[in-house]
């Protein structure tokens, strides 16, 4: 039977939970309760078997006809080519298991990078767990945003409203409160308002609950035990590639049906002509592009994690390529997230403060004379109390991680928990020797009214031992002016009058332009109220007292300007968009280089104004967003896109989740981010910094880059295989290649130096490109042409060397120096596919030891079939003699020798003319 958990007073819940409210589970508690429960996931019955996966390589058409050909080889007697053809499809069916294997295994790690977290109280101490640790007892903290990461009984609540759509298919926040639901016979999931349960999303307020149920027996547990998990989707790239490989296999048919009919009607056997065709299919239909697509894009992934962007779906790498526009936050993505207190205003009164980051050291520097006012000490006071950040000292940051990892020592500094304008706030009233721990032994907070971005401004009630009841209040300086009716000054309170506001407005405005960001704190004495609850808006926030102002600033990412500049050189504009005030949006705008020549600023009060069509207009030239809220974020998105630009959006808050979805490409922040804004996001940024998403692009118009290398390669190669035979056929030759040699060559060059070319390192000036049209066929800017032309130079060449071969001696040595001129003149030509703009020589022989070991063992592989003795009758092979390599090499080296060559000459050439012209 299912523990009615809403019915239970708060204590019951935990006395039968064996838990406390205060200091939650013991670590030891905590892991017993893991292995008896298990982790807080949902089964994942999708999940692709080993065996399954390698069973899966012999359902290819090509395999299937080609171990068909084998039991006819069988059959007829040729046992070595049938034992040479078993080998070579296990040698095949290995590799492709292992590059999906490796491929699944790194979208496994990207899921479990990509796992929510939970806040929790362990041991008495407030830390963040994966969720999936979550065990039954745990007390969970849960705030805006958050995903509610399993099921549980509430224990405190803070205007907390949970949106539980995903249950109940209600899209109506539900209020939520603390009061048990006993002698209730029958109640509906969203009548149970002391519960929130896993898979919900918190829209306001915060909140404390105690775990009840974890993974499938989660009432989302429950809903989706019969449902399972859908597949991945495809790529555009990839679904666009297999479109291509349809294609091809289509057309290779063709080709090799008439190769075979050719053959037949010149007096070859049937059966020779029939392998030849088989074998000669194999070779040109490009089977492994899709795992190669795969590896590139797994490994081009694992690449960016390793550069803290965590990619959540695989189309954003390939869009990342073409994004022409990044919509950035400035707080801790430009900045760098380190509030910091320069200035305040209190009593008619400039108060300079010292101090970096989040270090509780400074001092405090009063205009006019050095004494503390009682309105100065208030209002430490209040930044203190209304305020839910925490100031922690010796936490191992992810930073920490790797130096230890790296054998280095970190240095553990002072860091906050929670916003970090709050954080900034703490640590002003810190260096004072003001702490909220010491201040709530006397002052109990009583309710709080959450901040929001339409109030702008947040609440706090507490009760002195006394029993007085004191509102402390902070938020947007004109906001929290118009509920303001006194000010404090001297000590003394006095009415409000309109001169002191516009002087107070005066230095909030000269503030703004230094770049601050300024808050302003009030207070006020409410009447007596017995119990505390029920106290709203309308009655705490109005008649305040205004105590000051504070300004601080995040100062903008050294790091981050010189990502602007790289941005600009490939073609892409950054917007900063931001709730400041306008004057600190342009101050800091100009630091980071956004507002030169003709871009501007625009605010939410002038984009509300206009019309979509006016608004698509002035966002060509705006550079910096002001004032802004989440329906202009969203507005803005929109804009571009209509202009025909592929937009990257950044986001953490909540009511950011709408724009971010909208993006092409949407970006969740890993630090500052809700739950609820890296699921609608299609990139995470581990470390919140704009760096990491101009890293991203350079990482995605790479990976993208080397798809386009391979496919080069490996359509050249097939091509110049397909044109081999079938001209042979056509002229009455012999045929060049047998079935056997064929099938080995797909092997040694299709496989290792492909998969290579997948992981080239990132191209030195890829940066100063402009974005790639994301409609732009894979064979533009003339990759066909190049396809074709390189397979028509491999054909000739080899029909050369088999030509040449006949004159030198018997068929046999004529198909050895074919069959090693087709090798070789492929695994030279790798090496020309680094790079579609640059030479061999420009951009480094040794640059990609994946690829020179590749080409290695190929090599010797291929020599292992001339010179070792019981290959040779195998693979029908002859011992070459240094006259025989001067031929093969000559025809398969020096042509591309010559085109690397006249290529570098022309480059410099280009080069030395673009010189002059400037």
């Amino acid at each position: 039977m299912t523990t009615r958990w809403f019915e239970m007073s708060r204590q019951e819940v935990l006395d039968k939970l064996g838990t406390s409210a205060e200091k939650g589970l013991q670590e030891h508690q905590a892991k017993e309760r893991l292995e008896q429960f298990g982790l807080n996931k949902l089964c994942d019955s999708k999940r692709i078997q080993p065996w399954k996966m390698l069973l899966d390589q012999f359902k290819d058409l090509m395999v299937l006809i080609l171990l068909a050909a084998t039991v006819v080889s069988g059959l007829l007697g040729e046992w070595a080519d049938a034992v040479t053809i078993i080998v070579i499809v296990l040698v095949n069916a290995a590799l492709g298991f292992m590059q999906e294997f490796r491929a699944e295994k790194s979208l496994e790690a990207l899921k479990a990078l990509t796992a929510p977290e939970a806040k929790v109280i362990r041991n008495g101490l407030e830390r963040k767990i994966p969720a999936a640790e979550l065990v039954p007892g745990d007390i969970v903290l849960l705030d805006t945003g958050d995903r509610v990461p399993s099921d549980l009984r509430l224990l405190s609540v803070a205007n907390l409203e949970v949106e539980e759509s995903a249950l109940t298919g209600e899209s109506n926040p539900v209020k939520k409160r603390v009061a048990n639901m006993a002698g209730v016979e029958e109640v509906s999931l969203g009548d149970t308002r002391n519960m929130a349960y896993m898979g919900t999303v918190v829209v306001r307020g915060r909140g404390r609950g105690v775990v009840t149920a974890t993974g499938m027996q989660t009432e989302m547990g429950h809903i989706t035990k019969m449902i399972q998990e859908a597949e991945e989707d495809q790529t555009p790239l990839q679904r666009r590639l297999e479109q291509l490989g349809k294609t091809l296999v289509l057309f290779c048919l063709v080709v090799c049906g008439l190769v075979v009919v050719l053959g037949v009607l010149r007096g070859e056997a049937l059966y020779h002509m029939f392998l030849a065709g088989v074998s000669l299919a194999v070779a040109a239909i490009p089977e492994g592009l899709p795992a190669i697509v795969t590896i590139a894009l797994a490994v081009g992934v694992q690449r960016m994690i390793r550069r803290n962007a965590i990619i959540r779906r695989l189309p954003a790498v390939e869009t990342l390529g073409c994004a022409t526009v990044i919509c950035s936050d400035k707080t801790g993505t430009l900045t760098e997230n380190q509030m910091t207190v320069r200035q305040m205003f209190t009593g008619g009164r400039m108060v300079r403060v010292t101090g970096e980051g989040y270090d509780p050291k400074g001092s405090f520097s009063f205009e006019g004379n050095e004494n503390e006012t009682r309105e100065f000490g208030l209002l430490l006071k209040c930044a203190a109390l209304c305020n839910n950040a925490q100031l922690t000292k010796g936490e191992v940051t992810v930073g920490e991680i790797f130096r230890n990892l790296k054998g280095r020592k970190g240095t553990r500094t002072w860091g906050i928990s929670g916003d970090p304008t709050e954080g900034a706030l703490m640590v002003m009233a810190a260096k004072k020797n003001i702490w909220r721990n010491q201040l709530e032994k006397t002052e109990e907070r009583v309710t709080e009214l959450s901040f929001d971005s339409e109030r702008k401004r947040m609440s706090v009630v507490c009760r002195s031992r006394e029993g007085r009841l004191t509102a402390y209040v902070k938020g947007a300086p004109d906001g929290i002016l118009e509920l303001c009716t006194q000010i404090m000054k001297n000590g003394r309170v006095i009415p409000l009058t309109e001169q002191a506001k516009q002087e107070i407005l005066k230095v909030n405005s000269e503030m703004a332009d230094q770049a601050l960001r300024v808050l302003a704190l009030a207070y006020r004495e409410l009447p007596d109220h017995p119990s505390g609850e029920g106290l709203d808006e309308e009655i705490v926030e109005q008649r305040l007292t205004f105590l000051g102002l504070a300004g601080m600033i995040d100062p903008p990412r050294q790091s981050a300007i010189q990502a602007i500049q790289s941005c600009r050189r490939a073609g892409i504009r950054t917007v900063m968009i931001t709730g400041d005030h306008q004057f600190t949006a342009r101050a800091v705008g100009k630091e980071l280089g956004l507002l030169t020549g003709q871009s501007k600023v625009l605010t939410g009060a002038q984009i509300d104004k206009m019309s979509d069509d006016e608004l698509q207009e002035e966002a060509e030239g705006a550079a910096v967003y002001a004032r802004v809220t989440p329906k202009h974020k969203l507005r803005i998105v929109r804009a571009l896109k209509r202009n025909g630009h592929v937009v990257a959006m950044t986001g953490d808050g909540v009511n950011d989740a709408p724009a971010v979805k909208e993006a092409d490409i949407g970006i969740a922040m890993g630090k500052a981010g809700t739950d609820v804004t890296k699921e609608a996001s299609a990139m995470v940024l581990a470390d919140d910094n704009f760096t990491t998403i101009t890293a991203a692009i350079e990482e995605g118009r790479a990976i993208y880059e080397n798809i386009r290398k391979f496919i080069r390669y490996l359509l050249s190669c097939n091509v110049g295989e397909v044109l081999t035979m079938f001209l042979a056929v056509l002229m009455g030759m012999p045929l060049p290649l047998l079935p056997i040699q064929i099938l080995w060559m797909n092997l040694v060059t299709d496989g290792l130096p492909a998969m290579a070319l997948g992981v080239d390192p990132t191209e030195r000036d890829i940066m100063y490109r402009r974005p790639r049209n994301p409609q732009e066929s894979v064979f533009s800017g003339g990759l066909g042409w190049r396809i074709a032309g390189t397979g028509t130079l491999f054909a000739f060449g080899t029909l050369l060397a088999f030509a040449i071969g006949l004159v030198m001696g018997p068929v046999e040595l004529a198909r050895t120096m074919a069959f090693n001129t087709l090798v070789f003149f492929q695994l030279f030509f790798v090496f020309s596919c680094r790079s579609e703009r640059h030479s061999i020589a420009e951009i480094g022989f040794f640059g990609n030891p994946h690829l020179i070991l590749a080409v290695s063992v190929s090599a010797l592989l291929q020599l292992s079939v001339n010179y070792i003795g019981f290959l040779q009758p195998i693979f029908h092979t002859q011992p070459l003699e240094l006259k025989h390599w001067a031929v093969v090499l000559a025809i398969a080296v020096v042509p591309q020798m010559m085109g690397t060559l006249w290529k570098a000459v022309k480059d410099r050439a280009m080069e030395r003319i673009m010189y002059i012209r400037v």
